[in-house]
């Protein structure tokens, strides 16, 4: 079966095990629905700390509960907020287990309330500010708090039906009744043969899974391990389904349908950092785009003027759930020369390259066309770089060096990344380019921290400019 016939057979299962919503008439991503809830959760928490400061100020004369004539609720509410966001107050767990939520926003709130009392203290002598009717304001906004999230549960239930991911089942040569509304595929069917050496299964498998939350593999004894190894490189959590427990490198246990499940992969960043992230690359390529704009056609002035051509180079390269998508680049070398798959990397006396070809590389400006990239979704401005299909290191695929290599591809690929910032760039000769850009880029995925990618771009300034760029 080609790729083609493969995707056609996965679209036809799929359509086949769709979730129409009965009442709108449509598919519904149960992310969708999740961040749905957390904006009314939100909302309902502001409501409820603004109203009981609100009554708490109507009980005795307000000034005594205002800073500046304003009420202390309204200095309070963002601080909470964005102390709840930071802590990851709203995510899943607060949707399955209420009262966990309420425990969270209640640690939120008293840091605001302390944060509050210290600037008002240290901003004057004599506080209008009366302890008791804080105090008042206080209990009643935690009461209509707790009150509003317990009753949330039932909303949550009847909008969910008490599912809150999308699970995907993949069958993979074994016997297994799927009940309910969960999506079951049949690895057979639509050609996802486990085999961590076959970019393009790898790019089919990353179609397959994309979108959904939760993904469970039912295989043979002897698929399992290989099937963990996939569902690593995968940006969800992936389990295996198992009678009983083994050595796949599990790092939890759930369970499916009544049957155990081992918990293989987990998405490195959960709902909230991917919206810190994505903000993060917003704000960042945005503007970057605006200011390069002049240099930038400039450069695609020289680019045309020099050689024949297009402007741009596309290539393949692996990104997120090891799906394939093209990378924008300014062309560097001659039209007839280009190496579409990367199975060539570029030398320091490359003859391929032109003039114009060789500066814009050894500054980096070749790279500019990727905040398009950024802006599109395919890439994020920090994360591992994206590597052509071709890439070899000592004539061996990167894969073969290391199976781990897929691993690296849970995060968007970026710009820029650790490896580049500790000088792991240029041609990859020997088996040691590959590792040692391997361990940073793993490195980088489990410490993931938006502090983190900004010191990377900061660290970035210093090696625009590369001995190893060429």
């Amino acid at each position: 079966m080609n790729a083609f016939e493969a995707q056609r057979a996965f679209e036809e299962q799929l359509r086949a095990h769709a979730r129409p919503d009965a009442s709108a008439g449509q598919v519904w991503r149960r992310s969708t629905l999740r961040m749905m809830l957390y904006t009314e959760l939100v909302l309902l928490d502001s409501a409820a700390i603004l109203l009981g400061f609100y009554i708490a100020a109507c009980t005795r004369d307000g000034n005594w509960l205002s800073l500046a004539g304003v009420n202390v609720g309204v200095f309070l509410l963002p601080i909470t907020l964005g102390t709840a966001l930071a802590s990851g107050t709203y995510s899943l767990a607060c949707l399955r287990y209420p009262v966990s939520g309420v425990k969270s926003i209640f640690s939120a709130f008293f840091f605001s309330i302390f944060v509050v009392l210290l600037g008002s203290y240290m901003l004057t002598a004599e506080l209008p500010l009366s302890r008791v009717q804080l105090a008042e304001g206080a209990v009643l906004a935690l009461t209509l708090i707790t009150m509003g999230r317990l009753g949330f549960r039932s909303h949550v239930r009847g909008a969910t039906g008490g599912k809150l991911l999308d699970e995907l089942v993949i069958v993979d040569g074994v016997p297994l009744d799927v009940a309910g509304d969960t999506i079951a595929l049949d690895a057979r069917i639509i050609n996802l043969s486990p085999n961590p050496r076959d970019p393009q299964m790898l790019h089919r498998l990353g179609t397959a899974v994309s979108g959904f939350d939760r993904v469970i593999v039912a295989c043979s004894e002897e698929h399992r391990a290989v099937w963990a190894l996939l569902l690593k490189g995968m940006n969800i959590k992936g389990e295996i389904l198992v009678p009983q427990f083994n050595a796949l490198g599990a790092i939890g246990v759930d369970a499916f349908d009544g049957k155990d499940t081992l918990v293989v992969s987990q998405g490195p960043l959960n709902m909230p950092n991917r919206a810190k992230k994505r903000a993060l690359d917003l704000a960042i390529t945005l503007p970057a785009l605006l200011a390069l704009a002049p240099l930038m056609i400039l450069v695609a002035i020289a680019i045309r003027l020099e050689s024949p051509g297009p402007i741009l180079f596309a290539q393949d390269r692996v990104g997120r759930g090891n799906r394939l998508f093209k990378i924008l680049k300014f062309r560097s070398m001659r039209q007839t020369l280009c190496d579409a798959d990367g199975n060539v990397s570029a030398s320091r006396d490359d003859d391929r390259i032109t003039r114009v070809g060789r500066f814009i590389r050894k500054t980096s400006i070749d790279e500019l066309p990727q905040l398009l990239n950024v802006l599109r979704g395919d890439m994020s401005v920090v994360g591992p770089r994206p590597h052509a299909l071709g890439s070899r290191a000592a004539n061996h695929f990167f894969w073969e060096i290391d199976e781990r290599y897929w691993q690296r591809h849970t995060l968007k690929p970026g710009m820029t990344g650790l490896a580049q910032v500790r000088g792991f760039r240029g041609a990859t000769d020997r088996r040691v380019d590959l590792t040692n850009r391997l361990q940073a880029d793993m490195e980088y995925i489990d410490g993931w921290d938006i502090w983190r990618d900004i010191t990377i771009l900061f660290k970035t300034l210093r090696v625009i400019v590369h001995s190893n760029a060429f």
